[in-house]
Order: C-alpha cells, then sequence, then structure tokens
C-alpha cells in the first residue's frame, strides 16, 4: 500500500513536470533580437538581390548598345575620295607629254536600296524595345527564386527551433524513465530508459540533417546577396556588411504575401484555356517577344527593299599640264551615276524574303510555347494551393487538436499509473511531427502565392505592405513594406 502511494506520487510529480513542458511557450520566441540590423527579412533579401542582380546591369546595357546602332544604321555611308594620275606615259614618265595624262581627284557616295536605312533602324529600335520588359520579368523570377529561396530556410530554421524546444523535454522524460527505474518504485522497464535514449539520438540526427539543409539554402541565397563592381578591368567582390555566408539570421516571422486575383485563383470553377490567355498576354515575358515579333515583321520589310536599285554617284576632276608647246590644256570634269539591276531574284531576293518571313513564323511559335508554359503553370500551382488549403484546414480543424488530445490522455494515463512509457514517446513525437508538417504547409502556401503573383505580375499594379504583399508591375517587384 506505501508503495503503491509513493509510486503515485513520484508518476504525478513526473506528470507535473512533463505537462509544464508541454505548455510553456518557448522563452526564445519571446526574446528581444539582439540586432535587428543583421536580420535578413523576407522583403529585404528580395530588394538585395534585385539591386545586386549583374544580368540587369548587362541587359541594360545591351538596350543602350542597340538604341545607338539603331542611330548609326540610318546613316548614309562615307563618301569615297579617290586621288590618282592617269595615262601616265611610261617612256618617259612626263606629265605635260600627253594631252590624256591628268591627275584626277573624285568623289563617289553610294545610296542604299530603296528605306533600307529607316527600315533598319526602325528594327533596332523594335528590338530594344523588348529590352525593358525583359528586365521586369528578370526582376519578378528573381523575387520568385530569392523569395523560395528564403522561405526554405525559413521552414528549416523553424525546424530546428521546434525540434531545440522538444529537446528537452525528452531530456526530462529519459530522467523521469531513469530516476523511476533506478527507485523500483513503478512499472518503468530498462527498455523504456533505452526508448528515451533513442528518441534523443533521432532527434540529434534530425537536428544534423536540418542543419545540411540550412547550409545548402543558406549558400543558394548568398549568392544572390554578393555584390561584385568592376574597375579597371578586374573584378572587385564587395559583399553586404550586415550578411555573412554562413548562419545567415533570417527574421522569425512567416510573410504573409497578398495573392493576386486572389477570387479566380481560389475560385472552385476553373476558366477555359481561352479565357486564361487574357490574363497573361500582358505578362512581361509574353510582351518582350511580341517586340520580337515585330522586330523580324520589319525583317520582311528590309528583305523586300533587296529588289529596289542600289545606285550610287560619282563626280572626278582632272588637271592636265601644258602641252610640249606652252599651250594650255582645259581641265577635264566627269560625273556618272552606278546602279545594279536585280534581275535575277528567283534564287535570291525570293528566297531571302521566304526567309524572313518563316523567321517571323518560328518568332510566333516562341509566344505560342510560352503562353502553353504560363497556362500550364497556373493549372498546376491553383491546383496545389488548393489542395494545400485543404490540408491546411484538416491539420487545424481535426488533425492538430486530435494529436494533441492524445498526447495529454496518454500521458494522463500514464501519470494514473495506467499508461506505457513508450506510447507517451511515440504521442510526443507525432505532436512534434505535426507541427513541422504544418510549418511546411504554410511554407509551401506562400511559395505558391509567390509562383502565382509571378504569372499575374502584368495585369496587376498593386505594392506590398507589411502584412500583404504582392508584385509591382513596373519598378522592383518586391519592395519592402511600404515602399513602392
Amino acid at each position: 500500500m506505501i508503495k503503491q502511494s509513493i509510486n503515485s506520487k513520484l508518476r504525478t510529480k513526473c506528470g507535473v513536470s512533463i505537462l509544464a513542458l508541454l505548455f510553456i511557450p518557448s522563452l526564445a520566441a519571446q526574446q528581444p533580437l539582439s540586432s535587428v540590423e543583421s536580420i535578413l527579412s523576407f522583403e529585404m533579401a528580395i530588394k538585395l538581390a534585385q539591386k545586386s542582380d549583374p544580368w540587369l546591369t548587362g541587359n541594360f546595357h545591351k538596350q543602350r548598345s542597340i538604341e545607338s546602332m539603331s542611330t548609326a544604321v540610318s546613316t548614309l555611308p562615307d563618301p569615297k575620295i579617290s586621288i590618282g594620275l592617269a595615262n601616265l606615259p611610261t617612256n618617259g614618265f612626263d606629265f605635260g607629254q600627253e594631252g590624256m595624262t591628268q591627275a584626277k581627284i573624285g568623289i563617289a557616295q553610294m545610296f542604299p536600296r530603296g528605306d533600307t536605312l529607316t527600315i533598319k533602324s526602325q528594327q533596332l529600335r523594335i528590338q530594344s524595345e523588348a529590352f525593358p520588359f525583359q528586365r521586369q520579368d528578370r526582376e519578378a523570377k528573381v523575387a520568385v527564386t530569392v523569395g523560395s529561396l528564403w522561405l526554405d530556410a525559413y521552414r528549416v530554421q523553424q525546424s530546428i527551433a521546434l525540434i531545440e524546444k522538444n529537446r528537452s523535454l525528452f531530456e526530462q522524460l529519459a530522467d523521469i524513465a531513469e530516476a523511476s527505474y533506478s527507485s523500483a518504485l513503478g512499472k518503468t522497464r530498462q527498455q523504456d530508459i533505452v526508448r528515451a535514449q533513442l528518441e534523443l539520438t533521432q532527434l540529434e540526427d534530425r537536428l544534423e540533417k536540418l542543419g545540411q539543409q540550412k547550409n545548402r539554402f543558406e549558400g543558394m541565397l548568398s549568392q544572390w546577396l554578393t555584390k561584385f563592381s568592376t574597375s579597371n578591368d578586374s573584378v572587385e567582390t564587395t559583399l553586404y556588411s550586415d550578411f555573412s555566408l554562413h548562419d545567415i539570421e533570417l527574421s522569425h516571422q512567416i510573410p504573409q504575401i497578398d495573392l493576386l486575383n486572389n477570387k479566380l485563383v481560389h475560385s472552385q470553377s476553373w476558366l477555359n484555356s481561352q479565357e486564361l490567355v487574357q490574363y497573361f498576354t500582358s505578362h512581361p515575358s509574353v510582351i518582350a517577344i511580341e517586340k520580337k515579333v515585330s522586330a523580324t515583321k520589319t525583317g520582311i520589310k528590309l528583305a523586300e527593299q533587296k529588289y529596289q536599285l542600289e545606285w550610287g554617284v560619282s563626280a572626278s576632276y582632272g588637271y592636265r599640264a601644258d602641252d610640249p608647246m606652252g599651250r594650255s590644256r582645259a581641265d577635264l570634269f566627269s560625273v556618272g551615276v552606278t546602279f545594279d539591276l536585280p534581275l535575277f531574284t528567283e534564287n535570291r531576293q525570293d528566297k531571302e524574303v521566304q526567309s524572313a518571313i518563316f523567321k517571323t513564323e518560328a518568332i510566333k511559335t516562341e509566344k505560342l510555347l510560352l503562353l502553353r508554359q504560363l497556362l500550364g503553370s497556373y493549372s498546376s500551382a491553383k491546383g496545389r494551393l488548393l489542395r494545400l488549403k485543404n490540408r491546411q484546414n484538416l491539420y487545424t480543424s481535426k488533425l492538430l487538436p486530435q494529436i494533441h488530445d492524445q498526447a495529454e490522455a496518454s500521458l494522463t494515463a500514464y501519470t494514473n499509473d495506467d499508461g506505457d512509457f513508450a506510447e507517451v514517446v511515440r504521442s510526443r513525437i507525432a505532436v512534434l511531427n505535426a507541427e513541422i508538417d504544418e510549418l511546411t504547409l504554410n511554407v509551401e502556401e506562400q511559395k505558391l502565392n509567390l509562383e502565382l503573383n509571378y504569372l499575374f505580375i502584368g495585369s496587376i499594379k498593386t505594392a506590398m505592405t507589411t502584412n500583404n504583399m504582392n508584385y509591382i508591375s513596373s519598378g522592383q517587384y518586391a519592395a519592402s513594406a511600404g515602399e513602392k
């Protein structure tokens, strides 16, 4: 009777200790951040990545290059000057011996076929108009890539925090099992001690695996935070001083990304392809291809100019010396026109026009392929998001409460000497796994919002707020809170 009383008191004391660990919130989450400046937030990561992306700088230089070339090609070719001696006698090289001998200076100017210069300039100007849209698309893609990497790193960071929070619980479970076994008052068995130690070891292994994932995502993220500067034909690396390539500290709050076209995405009804295409025709990548198509259409006009004449004018002045008798000779002036005759057009001009037409049609297929890709991406992302929402609702309304109830019930049964220690451990592992799964679902939701917002960046112009973030259709696509 006394033994049972002592056993009951011991288990009650142990159970109170375990319950305290289960329901006391993590102290780490309540502690103030030591260095806010060194914490990399979601918005900051995207802004820094867009700001330091060398692709954008290179694309801008390409645009300026083509714009300059469009001005250069609209100018007539330089005239050609010729200077020489004509008909100089070889039997004495006397300049005044023969009447045909003269010193000549001439000038010639060629004129390209038809409106070739104007059309070439127009073609390059249209090509340059595609580059701003390419940069918009690149900024949006950088936002998706960097945002997804940040969210993956955040998931790993918070998973580590959850395991660390629960590790102290399993350590105390192991101590309780060992104390109960040593007292010989309860029904704790040696295998319970081994099981508790095994769970601790497995938690250590999970932490190591998560540490590997953390290093992987940090490495992938850090490349976007690296800024390069070039000077004197050498590359100098400049890293942002607040962040290192290792142990990047992320903010502890998951971003809530406002979904563009929210009603369309969350609607249970699905629009047909023809209706959906209207949302993607204003996408920057689609407009960039349309500019490319327009430029190749101009190439057809350029090829048609080959049927026109290419002509030129030339003029020369010939100076003649006095004859051997001292009489003055008249100087000579010549003028002429040259042009070609495009008579054999079947295998040249006709084929060049056909080539330009086929090239235009080929570029059109690029647009069709891109639209198909956007449609497929939307269908995939929307389907995954709707399924994910169902899982989130299941976790919130049923799964998590049931797992917590089961954990509490198994602990209560154990403290009342009516349960098994292994069941207590299993229930706590189930709670931990469910919390990590819920975290993963929340992160995946934000990643899908990023993917879907990329598809609609051409249709809606909105900025991010502190808790509601989406893309701006011009300039930075993921500005920090409140900025445009």
